[in-house]
């Protein structure tokens, strides 16, 4: 059945000049005749798609977006909870401008997309659904984050003028995760402290220099799995790093060298699949009992009933498929849950596995520029309370805080390594406790030359012993992007967990040995490698493990409760607490950006608290000169334009505010019999004559849209002419914008004696 059609977008802009917006009817004429008839820049670039191509751009626009996890004519499950009631209340309209915001993006992600530029390609009479859906996309990360010099960890610019101290947060880990999240909230204008307890950045991403420091050597999280609306492939976009392709092509060997045939190889995957099919049949015809169930219990249980995989070499086969399996999910199949262990299949990410060129190291490390990262710092205890947050290291230090990420990995909270006060909620501590955090090691090697094939990126062997059967099953051969012969020999299942206990040298030579056995009867010498390393990550004291997995008992809601914050103080990031995309890097990422959108939310909500401490009382319309005290120390000001901002930071785009627009005689005339109103008057006698025919025009505006006005090439009657026509703002006079603005205009005085308050440093501050 093929897929519903994609909502269409909604019709842009017609071509006809739009009607004058301002609500004093006395002076319409003279406005319109000022701004001129001429239809605008925007509405003549949206002439040119006819209906054909807009439904044709709009529904590859619907695929992109359903490719970025989006339902394709839908809401996001986060979305409709942060959209207007209105807006959620009839989406359609509004999910179409979405997916344009999120395919414009993904075009060209190197450059941030503003709401502006958005503004230039969607009718007019949309520009509010761009609002929401742009100012949701850029909070939650789905688009304008990264690592290009586009997006530096720090907003660029002088700072605003008297600025409040902003919200403090410590991030306990400097993974994907933690540098994501990091990175997301400074630029978000929080200030931020990252504590790693490693001597270098990027946790179970690990990309070692061996053979001389030549070669790029990844020892642990390797492959970009799916490149389609893959954000790591975003940042290897924006770096301009390639990606080599994993070929398919992945031969076979026995134990003694010979390549298992290609018909008996096809025959066993076929019987591999489709034991897992019946898998799922079991699982749901056992119903509520299958969570009691292990998968490796349900498949050797099926195989045995179809009476399959029987002879020696058919069981290897099966068995180097298992171990596949168990690589996956770095878990044993014996303790993977048969109700729940492929929950997070739907959301895979689509398109080829691939290398990145240089290591992954390489997106680590642009993660890192411009965040401060603190190292050797291993945290001990977090305490979180309403007055704020402390973290304590090893060694007694304590940074203090107003919130906290957390993203250890699963493993380390399992252990309990870091004190918790209070106390996690019991629902948290069960999740911690139910789901797996299986383990996955490897044998990494540095050859003086290669012996291989060229022409594949992997092969596996097989093992006798279906105990052993993911001893070093499978070779990854990185000579195409790490610089140097290197093959990895991966150990997973059962025998990762035996890995650890065994002598590194006998590790080695058991791994040449099998090599040799390969190529050795193909006339083929195998050298001994220039430099080896083998991993511990199951004794490693940051991790203890490699990845999450769902264990009998658990489900993919372990995955949300561990992402739930406490009391909006302690938050949790990490591949273990993204149900969709658990077990992975991007995963890792994504965690994090969704992380930095709630703490900023939560920052915010703390901010406005304060604010309301010192909130002037409202009143239906502000005291009498309020309108013109605002604007006696406009917040900024170019031309015959200035502003005045509701936010106790300055620099927040989305704040809004009032724009002041002072126009005179020559502009537009003056009626007669025309009484000045307060703020058009002056002391000075002689400057009677000038002020009565000067008088001020007002909108509300925000933040980006000021800046967009002051940064545009025009001058102020282009200004205005952009205002009016292409921003659709609605333009009023003293008294009105005195009736209609009258909270804003409370709102502003606000903030505005917020922010002297609010100079004074709070109790809680990152410090050391």
């Amino acid at each position: 059945m093929s897929p519903p059609s994609p909502p269409r977008r909604p019709q842009r802009r017609a071509a006809s000049s739009r009607p004058a917006s301002y609500d004093e009817s006395l002076l319409d004429a003279e406005l319109q005749a000022y701004l001129g008839d001429a239809p605008s820049r925007r509405v003549r670039r949206l002439r040119r798609l006819s209906a054909e191509e807009r439904q044709r751009e709009t529904e590859t626009e619907a695929l992109i977006a359903l490719s970025l996890g989006f339902p394709i004519d839908d809401l996001h499950p986060d979305e409709r909870p942060l959209l207007p009631a209105h807006v959620a209340a009839a989406p359609n309209d509004y999910i179409v401008v979405r997916n344009h915001i999120l395919a414009s993006w993904r075009a060209d992600p190197a450059a941030p997309l503003p709401r502006a530029r958005v503004l230039e390609t969607v009718a007019a009479s949309y520009d509010h659904l761009v609002a929401a859906a742009h100012g949701f996309l850029a909070r939650e990360g789905h688009i304008n984050f990264g690592v290009s010099a586009a997006f530096p960890a720090a907003l660029q610019g002088p700072p605003a003028p008297a600025p409040a101290p902003a919200a403090s947060v410590v991030v306990v880990g400097a993974g994907l995760a933690g540098l994501a999240a990091a990175r997301q909230l400074l630029r978000f204008g929080l200030r931020v402290l990252v504590l790693e307890g490693r001597a270098r950045p990027g946790g179970r991403v690990y990309t070692a220099r061996l053979g001389g420091d030549k070669a790029a050597v990844e020892l642990g999280g390797s492959v970009i799995t799916g490149i389609h609306a893959n954000p790591l492939g975003v940042l290897a976009r924006q770096l301009s790093i390639p990606l080599h392709k994993v070929r398919d092509r992945c031969p076979l060997y026995y134990p003694d060298g010979r390549t298992v045939e290609t018909r008996l190889d096809r025959s066993i995957d076929l019987v591999f699949n489709t034991l897992l099919d019946h898998a799922t049949r079991l699982r749901e015809f056992l119903n509520e009992a299958a969570e009691r169930i292990s998968l490796g219990e349900g498949i050797e249980k099926i195989r045995r009933l179809y009476h399959v995989a029987t002879t020696d070499e058919e069981r290897m086969v099966l068995d180097w498929h298992l171990a596949n399996l168990e690589f996956s999910n770095a878990g044993c199949l014996s303790e993977l849950s048969l109700a729940h262990w492929d929950q997070d299949d739907p959301y895979e990410m689509g398109g080829d596995h691939c290398f990145l060129a240089g290591g992954n190291s390489r997106l680590i490390h642009a993660l890192c520029d411009g965040v401060p990262v603190l190292y050797e710092k291993t945290v001990k205890r977090i305490e979180h309370g309403a007055d704020g947050v402390s973290v304590t290291v090893e060694g007694g230090q304590v940074f203090q805080a107003d919130l906290v990420l957390c993203t250890v990995p699963l493993g380390v909270l399992k252990s309990g390594s870091v004190v918790f006060d209070p106390e996690l909620p019991e629902h948290k501590l069960g999740a911690i406790q139910r789901l797996g955090f299986g383990l996955l090691n490897k044998v990494a090697m540095v050859f003086p030359h290669m012996f291989w094939d060229e022409d594949i990126d992997t092969f596996g062997c097989l093992n006798k012993e279906s105990s052993k059967r993911g001893e070093y099953f499978l070779f990854y051969s990185y000579h195409t992007v790490s610089g140097g012969a290197v093959l990895i020999a991966l150990v997973a299942g059962e025998a990762a967990l035996e890995f650890e206990k065994v002598d590194p040298v006998v590790a080695l030579h058991r791994v040449l040995a099998i090599l040799r056995g390969i190529y050795g009867p193909k006339g083929v010498t195998v050298p001994d490698p220039i430099q080896s390393v083998c991993t511990r990550w199951g004794s490693d004291p940051f991790c203890l493990g490699s990845y999450s997995h769902i264990k009998v008992g658990s489900s993919g809601a372990d995955y949300d409760i561990l992402a739930e914050s406490v009391n909006d103080r302690l938050f949790f990031a990490g591949e273990a607490t993204i149900r969709a995309y658990p077990a992975t890097m991007h995963g890792a990422l994504l965690s994090g950006l969704r992380e930095a959108s709630k703490i900023h939310r939560a920052a915010e909500s703390m901010m406005n608290s304060d604010q309301k401490k010192y909130s002037l009382p409202k009143s239906l319309r502000p005291p009498n000169g309020a309108l013109e005290d605002l604007f006696s120390e406009p917040d900024l000001a170019f031309g015959r334009f200035s502003f005045v901002f509701s936010s106790v930071t300055l620099d927040d785009p989305e704040a809004p505010g009032l724009a002041r627009i002072s126009l005179d005689k020559i502009l537009l005339l003056q009626p007669k019999n025309h009484e000045p109103k307060e703020d058009e008057k002056v002391q000075d006698p002689a400057a009677e004559k000038i002020s009565l025919q000067t008088f001020h025009l007002y909108a509300t505006v925000s933040r980006e849209q000021a800046d967009w006005l002051q940064n545009s090439s025009n001058d102020d009657k282009g200004r205005l002419e952009l205002l009016c026509k292409d921003l659709g703002v609605k333009l009023m006079g003293y008294d009105s914008t005195c009736d209609v603005c009258s909270d804003m205009i409370s709102s502003i005085l606000s903030a505005r004696k917020a922010r002297k308050r609010l100079q004074r440093p709070k109790n809680f501050n990152i410090s050391h």
